[in-house]
């Protein structure tokens, strides 16, 4: 999926839409990429100086990926965290590093997708998780 397709299957929107692009693979695994910009608006304050990609956008961009595995979830649903497990955080990300991001249904308990989340950059673990991610009635505004 390019980033129109990804927009017309989560509600995400610029600035909080962080993949570009998603691929499902043969195994039913997802392969997801994401370009942190230059001027990334969470970056700027963090740290002054020496811009890193704050760990908690890390896991965003690892939730964002797992869309294309369970597409059916997000009809007329929002996911939303219900957790976060075995977060590690190995090596920094920065400003115009190309993410790449691996991820894998392992578990699905009614409405609850569990997944197994990698993210790198050049072929280095910089992120990983297993997340929990739950579909929830979206309501009107």
């Amino acid at each position: 999926m390019n980033r129109e397709e990804i927009k017309a299957l989560i509600p995400h929107r610029e600035p909080m839409l962080l993949i570009d692009r998603t691929e499902l693979q043969a195994d039913g695994s997802g392969m997801c990429w994401y370009r942190v910009p230059e001027d990334a608006w969470y970056c700027r304050g963090h740290f002054p100086g020496y811009h890193i990609v704050p760990g908690v956008i890390l896991c965003e961009i690892m939730a964002q990926s797992t869309c294309q595995l369970f597409p059916e979830a997000f009809q007329n649903n929002l996911l939303v965290y219900r957790g976060m497990d075995h977060v590690k955080f190995r090596s920094s990300v920065y400003p115009g590093d190309e993410c790449e991001i691996t991820c894998r249904l392992l578990e699905k308990k009614s409405s609850l997708y569990i997944c197994e989340t990698a993210l790198r950059v050049k072929g280095k673990l910089c992120a990983s998780a297993v997340l929990t991610l739950a579909a929830i009635r979206s309501r009107a505004e």
